[in-house]
């Protein structure tokens, strides 16, 4: 695997954009769906923050974003790593969990799909756990709710 470098950015950059459009492509296959309706950057807020995954050479193999959701909670939105950038998520999902401790974050929740087992068995091997359905997708039956308590490294060393 390729070193990656993770950079925090805005929804609009261009490599992002373009993940996004690969990402929707991708569910709307899969689920029926793009999931398109549920990231609205028109709403971005002052703890929000995007990530971008780029290889040696600048291109654009990952994205990741949190938003706002409850105090100190945040929702994973639009989480993709590109086919064959194998081990890029989980650098995503790590880095994605750091920043979001410094954003005030102690919490992380997010939704996918019953038929999307590789996000399922992905959230399951992180250390996330089903939660009951929450917001827009209560009483959908074709979504799966997630959820993760953060623990800060030091936090992690005394337990």
């Amino acid at each position: 695997m390729n070193r990656i470098t993770i950079t925090v950015t805005t929804p609009s950059d261009p490599a992002c954009l373009q993940l996004q459009d690969a990402l929707s492509n991708t569910l709307q296959a899969l689920t029926g769906s793009s999931g398109r309706a549920s990231f609205d950057t028109q709403a971005w807020g002052e703890n929000d923050f995007f990530l971008l995954a780029q290889d040696d050479n600048q291109y654009a193999v990952g994205c990741v974003a949190v938003r706002y959701l409850a105090d100190s909670i945040g929702e994973i939105k639009r989480m993709y790593a590109r086919p064959g950038t194998h081990g890029v998520g989980a650098q995503l999902l790590h880095a994605l969990e750091a920043k979001a401790l410094t954003q005030g974050y102690r919490s992380l929740w997010l939704e996918t799909r019953q038929i999307n087992q590789r996000a399922l068995d992905f959230y399951l091997r992180h250390g996330y756990r089903i939660r009951e359905n929450y917001g827009r997708y209560i009483g959908n039956a074709e979504a799966v709710c997630f959820e993760k308590t953060l623990v800060s490294p030091a936090q992690a060393d005394r337990e």
